[in-house]
């Protein structure tokens, strides 16, 4: 599990001010935290940490040398520079069922003929045990054909009896559709045309 290093933010100083030296801002709460606390951390510690970790992943936020098992809650970047802004972080509870999301990765896209790929969902949502926690679903999709569909309650995340899933089990994850080429959709187009 990754660790991220993080101070306590006074509140004097504002956001923007913070970024513009380097800094992510963020805040971490939980059931166990009184009042959500206010953290700063080192932008390139932020960008580094997203290379493997991303929303509804587990992993050590420390604070000022205190150690909290979190969730990333929420990242927020800025629609401009594309660079993350913000980070909100919920501290887990061992006991406490928390809602997250899986991230869909799909796997040898490269291997798929005769067909095209179509990812119908990007993320899964579900809520479970901290120890139960899962930040990413791996789908193969080099063994599919033309026609198939893979739903939600294809996957192993749905057969895993510690996880209860909030997204419809019977939504479809990825599918397999035949390869339409752009002759033949002019060639639609123009009977359109001829038609009116």
């Amino acid at each position: 599990m990754n660790t991220l290093k993080a101070e306590k933010r006074s509140m004097d100083v504002k956001a923007k001010r913070l970024r513009r030296e380097g800094y992510v801002t963020g805040n971490l709460f939980g059931k166990e935290i009184k009042e959500s606390i206010p953290v700063k951390m080192q932008k390139k510690d932020v960008e580094h940490l997203l290379k493997t970790d991303n929303k509804g992943s587990q992993i050590m936020l420390e604070i000022d040398g205190q150690s909290y098992d979190v969730l990333i809650k929420d990242v927020n970047y800025n629609s401009m520079s594309r660079t993350v802004e913000e980070i909100d972080f919920q501290a887990l509870v061992s006991t406490e069922k928390v809602h997250s999301v899986a991230e869909v990765i799909l796997l040898n896209h490269e291997k798929v003929v005769g067909g095209v790929i179509q990812e119908n969902l990007s993320e899964i949502s579900y809520r479970a045990l901290p120890a139960a926690l899962v930040d990413k679903v791996k789908i193969d999709v080099s063994t599919m054909h033309v026609g198939d569909v893979i739903r939600v309650k294809d996957l192993e995340i749905a057969r895993d009896k510690d996880i209860d899933l909030l997204t419809n089990p019977e939504a479809i994850v990825v599918m397999m559709t035949a390869v339409h080429s752009a002759e033949v959709e002019e060639t639609d187009e123009e009977k359109t045309a001829e038609e009116k």
